[in-house]
């Protein structure tokens, strides 16, 4: 990864899109262990079914792993000053998500030189599934 520096950025700037592989029931059992949540309307088809959906579908926090995902491959996780999500729709299995983001400010944040980037996932369709922003510290 290039070292970014925040006179080397500049609002517009796009971050390098994040394609993953359509959902799998695999990949939520996995998070479900990996992350704790083990609600079952992720994880068990009779109780999506009794919940009123046609099938499980991806955990929010799974969408808002993935936009952290997309940020920390464009700079350190140890730059990321903050993040915040607010989830639009549900991510289905099958769904193939495209994460991206684009550089929204550049400002000043606790005396360190930051960049603020609006991010969101999508799916193969164009249904917008998470948004948010984060704000990311770059040196000069």
């Amino acid at each position: 990864m290039t070292a970014l520096t925040h006179d080397a950025v500049s609002v517009g700037d796009t971050l390098p899109p994040l394609r993953l592989p359509p959902v799998t029931r695999t990949r939520l059992a996995l998070f479900a262990g990996a992350s704790g949540d083990h609600n079952p309307i992720h994880i068990d088809l009779d109780v999506a079914r009794h919940a009123g959906y046609p099938d499980v579908f991806a955990q929010g926090m799974l969408g808002m792993a993935w936009l952290g995902r997309l940020l920390t491959r464009w700079a350190p996780q140890s730059h990321l000053r903050h993040l915040e999500v607010r989830f639009r729709g549900i991510t289905w299995l099958g769904n193939a998500i495209t994460c991206t983001g684009h550089v929204v400010e550049k400002l000043e944040h606790g005396g360190e030189p930051c960049v603020r980037v609006e991010i969101q996932a999508a799916d193969q369709y164009g249904q917008i599934k998470t948004v948010g922003e984060a704000l990311v510290a770059l040196p000069h």
